[in-house]
Order: structure tokens, then sequence, then C-alpha cells
């Protein structure tokens, strides 16, 4: 039996804690946060509309495999790693965009890397709530 007062509540929380994910990566150079911290509220996120809705519900808006998240994660991660040789810099080498843009601030390598690890952490997760409340129901 779920709750009316918790599917009511995961309907508001959901956006904005991904958008609080998305912000946690982003701040995460210069402050605590970044691609893990990210990645853990965006699927706590998810876990938390899971048990408002339950799993169909949440796959439905959720599309993608999970483990299709985490290889995309990976590929990110490792290829920021490999990025700094094409400028004849040595490998895992922090390689800046020169401007800084109006929101986001400076993108780089660093960024990217992040990034991998924001959607590494979401796909490793996510794999592993879906196949617990999988094998639950």
């Amino acid at each position: 039996m779920r709750s009316i007062i918790l599917r009511t509540m995961t309907m508001y929380l959901l956006p904005l804690l991904l958008i609080f994910s998305v912000f946690l990566l982003f701040r995460g150079h210069n402050h605590p946060g970044g691609g893990f911290v990210g990645g853990l509220v965006a699927s706590a996120a998810y876990s938390l509309y899971l048990l408002g809705f339950g799993i169909d519900k949440v796959r439905s808006i959720f599309r993608i495999q999970p483990i299709k998240v985490l290889a995309f994660g990976l590929f990110l991660a490792a290829s920021s790693t490999v990025f700094p040789i094409f400028f004849g810099k040595p490998l895992m080498t922090g390689v800046w965009y020169e401007h800084k843009l109006p929101i986001v601030g400076s993108l780089g390598t660093p960024t990217v890397f992040d990034t991998g690890v924001y959607f590494t952490v979401l796909g490793v997760t996510l794999n592993i709530i879906f196949t617990l409340f999988e094998d639950k129901e």
C-alpha cells in the first residue's frame, strides 16, 4: 500500500532533487560536491520516486537501462584522461576552456571526468536498486 502523501511529495521532489544533483556536479571543483555526491543525490531522487510509485513507473520515466548509463559514465571518465594527448600534453593533465561560461563557470577535462563519475554512480546505484526491487516484486 503506497501513501498518497509520499506520492504527492515525490512528484514535486524528483525534479528539484535532480536539479540539485546537477548543481552539486558543477559546484564540486571549488567547493564540496562533485560527480560522486551529485550521482548519489540523483539516484536517491529516483529511489524516493520508486518507493512512492513502484518499479514500473520509475522504469517508464527512466527509460535508459542503468547499465548503459554506467557504461557511458565510464567512457566519459576514461576519455577525459586521454583527451590532453591531442593537445600535446601528458596523460591526465587538465585542459581548460579559456572562456568562462555564464552559469557553469570554467569547463575542462576535470568537468568531463566529474560528469563521467556522476553517470557511473547513477548507473551503479540504480542498477542495484532496480535489481533489489524487481526481486522483491
